[in-house]
């Protein structure tokens, strides 16, 4: 398979696919035209990559997974380095969300401190702004969201 046939049957872009090369992730051939080549079970291994990226791994926390890359995954049971690997990855996460909370909370006392406390608002005299890209801001500062049918305040 060429890397647009692969990109196409796994969702994944073909930079991606070429970073995951790079990184040892999956592999290809070079046909006489210099052009990658991958074998058909690629699409599941890109699969996989792509749904322990979206747990939160790394491409390098990835790597340790190499040997159960060409199964399924989401439905193998876990192995003991797995479950390292993920609670490695599941502390630095909460070390980030930490390090991230409290940089709001300065940002919200200096704020409080220079402006005082935002101004209480009842819910029915909020107003509803949906831009072009489908956000909705509900007036309250972080709470932007994306809109659904069901949350769209009509007017």
């Amino acid at each position: 398979m060429r890397i647009g046939e692969v990109a196409a049957a796994s969702g994944a872009t073909p930079r991606s696919l070429r970073h995951y090369e790079a990184a040892g992730l999956i592999e290809s051939t070079r046909s006489a035209n210099g052009y990658r080549d991958y074998p058909a079970a690629t699409v599941n291994r890109v699969a996989n990559i792509r749904y322990l990226l979206a747990a939160g791994l790394t491409l390098a926390d990835v790597a340790s997974f190499l040997p159960c890359l060409d199964g399924d995954v989401a439905s193998a049971p876990p192995s003991s380095n797995g479950i390292e690997v993920a609670r490695r990855r599941l502390a630095a996460l909460d070390e980030r969300i930490a390090a991230q909370v409290a940089v709001r909370e300065r940002l919200a006392a200096a704020l409080d401190a220079i402006a005082g406390p935002p101004p209480v608002t009842r819910a029915e005299d909020r107003v509803s702004v949906d831009d072009h890209q489908g956000v909705q801001w509900d007036g309250r500062p972080a709470r932007l969201r994306r809109a659904t049918s069901a949350a769209r305040v009509s007017q």
